[in-house]
């Protein structure tokens, strides 16, 4: 394992090796990166700049939700009809704010993120590197631009794909099929994420899935969720481990 503490092991289950993985999709927020919240703060922002309606996230849960889902939400509690046109005026609000608050803040990548992407792209055949993330694709990449991370992936799902996780996750590995030019079994691919929600898209498209606990959920609640693995942050595993080799 990639870290010396001793604890990690018993956090870790090993999948049974069945074909080599060629696809590994990570989520974003809780995940790759923290973003201080800037996301969460931007919502709010831009539902009052857009429609005159303050503390609309008040009563939203975001862990795992897609963009286009919370936005739904937050139109019904605010009364605000979920038209295109409001949509689009919203998400304009949402990226001038968002670029604010992740310039100002001193948010990052979690523990063993780089080290893992690192070690994912110089395996012999390397898995493509994926995102599978409920954030629009424009907030998607203005949050891991502001990291250094958006150049390291070639393809991703996201909420302009579906408002429904699950089919973003189809996406996706859509997407990972078209790129190699080959239809990917459920267990070439891996889905890395920090909420039940991630490990219930991974297991809806049959991939291998990788619980981290460094968003809002506990490992315990995690582990509930059955993962292939869970672990508190990504130290606990190395990329060898990932793609089972």
């Amino acid at each position: 394992m990639a870290s010396s503490n001793p604890t990690p092991k018993a956090l870790v289950s090993s999948p049974a090796a069945s074909g080599r993985v060629r696809l590994v999709l990570f989520d974003i927020d809780g995940t790759l990166v923290s973003t201080g919240g800037a996301g969460v703060k931007a919502f709010g922002e831009a539902f009052e700049s857009a429609f005159g309606i303050d503390d609309a996230t008040g009563k939203i849960k975001f862990a795992g939700r897609t963009d286009y889902s919370l936005f739904r939400e937050m139109c019904r509690y605010g009364g605000v009809d979920c038209t295109p046109e409001n949509r689009e005026s919203f998400f304009s609000h949402y990226l001038r704010f968002v670029d604010s608050h992740l310039d100002a803040n001193e948010g990052g990548s979690f523990p063993g993120v780089v080290r893992l992407l690192d070690d994912l792209a110089a395996l012999p055949d390397a898995p493509v590197l994926g995102l599978l993330t409920g954030n629009i694709r424009e907030g998607a990449k203005r949050k891991l631009r502001a990291y250094g991370l958006w150049d390291r992936f070639e393809l991703g799902g996201f909420a302009d794909d579906n408002e429904d996780r699950n089919l973003i996750a189809v996406a996706a590995a859509a997407k990972g099929s078209e790129y190699l030019k080959r239809q990917l079994a459920g267990l070439e691919i891996v889905v890395i994420g920090d909420t039940p929600r991630d490990v219930s898209c991974g297991k809806h498209i049959g991939a291998r899935t990788l619980a981290v606990a460094t968003g809002g959920a506990t490992l315990e609640a995690l582990r509930a969720c059955e993962p292939d693995w869970a672990v508190a942050d990504l130290t606990h595993l190395s990329a060898a481990e990932v793609c089972g080799r």
